[in-house]
């Protein structure tokens, strides 16, 4: 049974997309509310966003689905992974302190369902921006709670998943040349698409646990992927934005190979580089293009 929303302020149901709740009421002017943290966990059919602030709710709280997250301000595209992206905007807030330190990290992995990345899009004239990247487009709630003040975003994800494992560079066996390099960590997918369901999983990155533990992903300029395809027991990936291995051994293909390979219908992966060009693009083996060598 799905739990009901939490005791809150105000609670809205969003089917079509979007959501806004206000927040705060206006009155004498007071500090810009700060938000010092932000948390996933998932409940019985719901993956739940939390994002606390130390001071008032925000007198604006907007959510909404976007084609795509991009920078206040700049209006630059926001590298995020996912199928599905939800803007998650508040005004006035902050999300840094006095001296102007970051209080909340820019990018966060989750191995949740569908939540699966939380990333920053905006901290700017006391309007703060994150966007959630998930893994299916699903109905969502939000609703507001005091003391401590806190915005709860619960999005749907009632749906089935297997765990598939993603690798990931350990930088400690790297320095000390002990291998394998790459690590595996596991992450939950959708059965019916489980090579996209790995390869948003492994741009979203390491957990923040697995980060304080030493792994990386290695991105090789790279900021997505894009043309996935699997046939003939041959997956086909074209990286996105840059490709450059830096003069190094260690690159994203370290972590695309092992992670596609390990699907039962996969066995050769082509990685492409973003103007769709690899070494072997037919031969049976793997492959990977010239900005990847050392």
């Amino acid at each position: 049974m799905r739990p009901g929303p939490p005791a809150a302020a105000l609670v809205l149901a969003c089917l079509a997309g979007a959501a806004a709740l206000p927040g705060a009421a206006t009155g004498s002017p007071a500090a810009t509310p700060v938000l010092v943290d932000i948390r996933a966990s998932h409940h019985p059919g719901v993956d739940r966003v939390v994002l606390e602030l130390d001071g008032a709710l925000p007198a604006r709280i907007r959510v909404r689905y976007v084609d795509r997250l991009v920078a206040d301000g700049s209006g630059l595209p926001v590298r995020i992974a996912g199928q599905a992206v939800l803007r998650v905007e508040l005004s006035p807030a902050q999300a840094h302190d006095d001296a102007g330190r970051p209080t909340v990290p820019r990018r966060t992995a989750y191995a949740l369902p569908n939540v699966m990345t939380t990333v920053r899009a905006g901290d700017f004239e006391g309007v703060t921006t994150y966007g959630i990247g998930l893994a299916r487009r699903t109905p969502f709630e939000v609703s507001t709670l005091r003391n401590p003040s806190r915005v709860v975003i619960d999005v749907r994800a009632g749906f089935r998943t297997e765990r598939r494992p993603v690798f990931f560079l350990d930088q400690d066996r790297f320095v000390d040349n002990v291998e394998p390099f790459f690590v595996r960590r596991m992450r939950p997918v959708r059965p019916g698409t489980p090579a996209t369901g790995l390869m948003d999983r492994l741009f979203a990155g390491p957990l923040p646990a697995e980060r304080r533990a030493g792994l990386r992903l290695v991105r090789s300029r790279a900021r997505g992927y894009t043309d996935l395809t699997v046939s003939a027991g041959v997956a086909r990936v074209r990286l996105t934005g840059g490709c450059s291995s830096g003069g190094s051994t260690v690159t994203v293909a370290g972590s695309v190979l092992p992670t596609l390979r390990h699907l039962p219908t996969v066995d050769w992966v082509k990685v492409l580089d973003p103007a769709g060009q690899t070494a072997d693009p037919t031969g049976s083996t793997d492959s990977i293009p010239a900005c990847l060598e050392p």
